[in-house]
């Protein structure tokens, strides 16, 4: 095999803490970067560091961060020969994908017909259960009508929850009860189905009571080698947003986490999948249930990489290199336990966002501590994007030792200007149910509501 080169110039096609994280990796592999940014984003601390910077468009998303042209315009002008998207905006695009490729471009993520297999939920389930994958109980396919979804309705059992096939961050979803819910439930969830992804199609599952969210990572290179590197649990949720993480699961026993990472990873490597992905589960009873793959860089990757050691945003872009994977299954082991709080620029109990002058910023420090975050004393949080501003990774040599340093982490955390939820992580590091492990996803709503 010819031996693979990296990349010479990356143009990172994203904003705020996760530009940031690969721009480091990108600097330290000795790559060149190119920062796009909005006018918003022209003071970003990803626009300073970059080797070079190109605005491309006012502040709304559409015409900045989503703007295909202007990106792929941008990675002309500066001679960028692959490009990163991130997360969010347009990092699960197929045509976004397929367009840099008919560039000349190298994406750094999977193929476009990968992410558009995964993008929509009907497709991706059905392609799961020809893996071997288990899946939700639920409709073949998109349901049309009342009475066809009464008729799944009465075959499954209630309860019952309506999804987007386009869906994400819990838009487009909503549960019914009992048959008497379920008209309003569906009109309410195509509404919202249209109005945030353009397409009102949805389809319906056998709702969980008390699940797990459990989730998988996966790395593939374009050689047939595929590995997993162990479970997340996403499991504390606000409307279906994740706000807490934890690696490994403490709620899953060894020999179901070894069997859910032979299942995934054989099911990965038959789909003849490359890149970094992540496959999303319920977990009740024992048992599990695919929900989805994400076919990009998760927002909660970090406590993958305290546990494991292995950098994920390096073996992306080594990986779209065409730089097999240098490691097999029987490498990998996973040491000790992380945990990370995501700090969003919102008010911790209403959950209002908070744009606004950062006056104030110290980060907390010491052994097993890492913060990823664009934020600096003077920066300004803008209000037109999403209001995750930093994220705390914590680790440490058991689950109890890691939640000692979270909580004192936090207490160290010093973010002044803009309201954050960082009182309400100091809450959850006290809770006597987070502390055993004893959570499902509809633990912290239940707990708001209390």
């Amino acid at each position: 095999m010819t031996e693979k080169k990296l990349f010479k110039k990356v143009l990172i096609a994203n904003r705020g803490e996760v530009a940031l994280r690969i721009l480091r990796a990108c600097r330290e592999m000795g790559i060149k970067t190119v920062a796009i940014h909005s006018t918003a984003d022209a003071d970003s601390m990803h626009v300073r560091l970059a080797d070079e910077s190109v605005c491309i468009g006012p502040a709304p998303s559409r015409d900045s961060y989503l703007n295909m042209p202007a990106i792929l315009s941008a990675a002309d002008i500066t001679g960028a020969d692959a490009i990163h998207p991130g997360v969010g905006f347009l990092s699960e695009n197929a045509t976004f994908a397929r367009m840099i490729e008919e560039h000349g471009i190298t994406f750094i993520g999977p193929t476009p017909e990968h992410i558009e297999m995964m993008g929509d939920k009907i497709t991706a389930k059905k392609t799961m259960i020809d893996l071997g994958v288990p899946v939700v109980p639920g409709s073949d396919g998109g349901v049309d009508t009342d009475e066809e979804a009464l008729e799944i309705s009465t075959s499954i059992g209630y309860p019952m929850i309506i999804k987007a096939t386009s869906g994400g961050g819990g838009k487009g979803m909503k549960v019914a009860n009992n048959a008497e819910e379920l008209p309003q439930a569906l009109r309410l969830a195509r509404a919202e189905a249209k109005a945030n992804f353009g397409n009102d199609q949805v389809y319906m599952e056998r709702y969980l009571r008390k699940p797990r969210h459990i989730e998988v990572q996966v790395l593939a290179d374009m050689y047939g080698n595929a590995v997993h590197l162990g479970e997340r649990d996403c499991s504390i949720q606000r409307r279906h947003q994740k706000i807490w993480e934890e690696a490994p699961s403490p709620g899953l026993k060894q020999e179901e986490r070894e069997k859910l990472g032979k299942i995934v990873t054989k099911a990965i490597a038959k789909l003849g999948y490359r890149g970094v992905g992540t496959l999303e589960f319920l977990y009740e009873g024992g048992e599990f249930f695919f929900m989805e793959m994400n076919t990009r860089l998760q927002v909660e990757h970090p406590i993958t990489e305290m546990v494991t050691g292995i950098d994920l945003v390096k073996e992306q872009i080594k990986i779209a290199a065409g730089i097999p994977l240098d490691f097999k299954q029987e490498d990998i082991e996973i040491k000790g336990h992380a945990i990370e709080c995501r700090i969003n620029a919102e008010n911790a109990t209403t959950f209002i966002p908070s744009p606004g002058l950062v006056t104030r910023y110290h980060t907390p420090g010491g052994w097993g501590v890492r913060i990823d975050s664009h934020l600096y004393q003077g920066y300004k949080v803008p209000p037109y994007y999403d209001s995750l501003i930093a994220k705390l990774v914590v680790y440490g040599h058991t689950r109890a030792e890691c939640i000692k340093r979270v909580e004192r982490a936090l207490h160290e955390f010093v973010i002044e200007g803009v309201e954050t939820i960082i009182p309400l992580h100091q809450k959850l590091a006290l809770e006597p149910d987070i502390q055993s492990g004893n959570y499902d996803i509809h633990w912290l709503e239940k707990k708001l509501k209390g």
